[in-house]
């Protein structure tokens, strides 16, 4: 089969469904804190923080099952479009584990958190949370798998529909069970955790119902469908590196925020939550482009023409480099301004919106340095991923999260007496390093060596 035709038109029409699909992931997250907030500071503090914790246990098995993606991409530009049936059962198989896993764990949420410092009733409510929402892994695994699996055909419409469905019913639903409208119970932190779950399982639903029903481009099946250990093995080979890297690159964040920055004080803190929501929200966009085109070099890939992936991840860096160049000049000329959209009164930590903005331009100016270095190491890191080459990527991930970033942000605070500034270079520092990383394995060519699918049907 011939490689796909590729251009900034149909890059983009790819891409926007994406940054939309994630968006609405984000307003799941954020609409179960905003909603809350009026019951009080515990009820806050024990949502957004249950949610996070939340986050932390379901990253694993997302990361893994995002190669699913890699191997239907590859699998339609060889022409194979009839045996990428299985690849959705083998995702929907992971996202059982790891609901097990999920149920499993959930007797010891609560000694885990006492383990923590945190109020009583923050406590209590937080792990009332977390037991709710536990019970949602499956089903946000499952979107996951799925949402990719009809990614790498090509159609990322799909994904962006079960997220819109959740988000609405997840809003519509806390306005419902939070504080009981229309004659509903007001169940409080617990209601908003019951929508959030009950809204996936229907966005999964939605999913799995069309991929049964063989909505949205679904092809003809070449035969029956029939799971094979082998196979499962290697979307378990390529896609757990993928899961450990996410895993692991986010307990270093978590890490870096929760030591080093704050030592730093409440109000840095503060600030520096506001810059990483901006940028979360920024980031969409490039994240979109980046995704879009490992799509099209997996299919480039799978269709033999590995010589004409570069012409794609050009076109891919361009279009994301472009948006987040603009996005740092925004950043660099009108810091006070972009941080007061995001700024809050906070009054779990007494810091005002008016503090926030004061320490955190300063901050969000010099974090446009890392912009174009964002741009690079996720077009990079997409790209290799649909290649397959996920071990390599979370070994130099691993290395310099853990090796590089952490030690040196703890160093810079608690040796050098470094401010919001320096710790904003050191993500900086670490953000380009790892760009420098990611460029430097895709032009040494040795992902071309990896097989990630295989040749013959068995």
């Amino acid at each position: 089969m011939s490689a796909p035709t590729v251009n900034l038109r149909t890059l983009v029409a790819l891409a926007w469904p994406i940054v939309l699909a994630r968006a609405t992931q984000a307003v799941v997250g954020l609409a179960d804190g905003l909603m809350v907030a009026p019951l009080g500071e515990d009820a806050l503090a024990a949502t957004t923080t249950g949610a996070i914790n939340t986050f932390a246990a379901v990253i694993l098995p997302m990361g893994t099952v995002f190669i699913v993606q890699s191997f239907v991409a590859q699998l339609v530009g060889q022409g194979r479009g009839g045996e990428v049936h299985r690849y959705a059962w083998y995702g929907m198989v992971l996202a059982l584990v790891a609901a097990v896993v999920a149920l499993a764990s959930m007797p010891l949420v609560r000694p885990l958190l006492g383990l923590l410092d945190h109020d009583p009733e923050v406590e209590r409510l937080m792990g009332n949370y977390m037991l709710i929402r536990l019970t949602s892994v499956g089903a946000i695994v499952g979107m996951e798998a799925l949402g990719n699996w009809y990614g790498g055909l090509g159609n990322t419409r799909m994904q962006m529909n079960a997220g819109v469905l959740t988000m609405v019913l997840d809003t519509g639903g806390n306005w419902l069970l939070i504080e009981g409208n229309l004659g509903f119970p007001a169940l409080g932190v617990e209601g908003a955790a019951l929508t959030s779950t009950i809204s996936s399982w229907i966005g999964f639903g939605y999913l799995a119902l069309a991929f049964g029903r063989g909505w949205g481009g679904v092809p003809a099946r070449s035969g029956a469908i029939v799971l094979q250990a082998r196979e499962l093995g290697r979307v378990l080979r390529f896609g757990l590196p993928n899961g450990v890297n996410w895993f692991l690159e986010f307990g270093a964040f978590t890490l870096f925020l929760n030591v080093a920055v704050a030592a730093l004080g409440k109000t840095v803190l503060g600030a520096l939550n506001v810059i990483i929501q901006v940028n979360s929200v920024a980031f969409m966009p490039a994240f979109g482009l980046a995704t879009a085109g490992s799509i099209l070099a997996g299919q480039t890939i799978g269709a033999g023409a590995k010589d004409q992936v570069w012409p794609i991840v050009r076109m891919t860096l361009v279009a994301a480099a472009g948006w987040m160049a603009a996005i740092g000049l925004l950043y660099f000329t009108y810091p006070e301004l972009v941080m007061g959209l995001f700024a809050y009164d906070d009054p779990r930590t007494g810091v005002t919106a008016a503090q926030m903005i004061a320490i955190g331009a300063p901050m969000l100016a010099v974090s446009a340095a890392w912009q174009l270095f964002d741009a690079s190491a996720i077009t990079f890191s997409e790209t290799l991923r649909a290649a397959g080459d996920t071990t390599w990527c979370l070994i130099v991930r691993i290395v310099l999260a853990w090796a590089a970033f952490v030690p040196v942000s703890l160093l810079v605070v608690f040796v050098l007496d470094g401010d919001g500034i320096a710790v904003i270079l050191c993500l900086t520092g670490y953000i380009a390093l790892l760009a420098g990383a990611l460029i430097w394995r895709f032009r040494s060519g040795r992902w071309k060596a990896i097989e990630l699918t295989e040749p013959v049907l068995v």
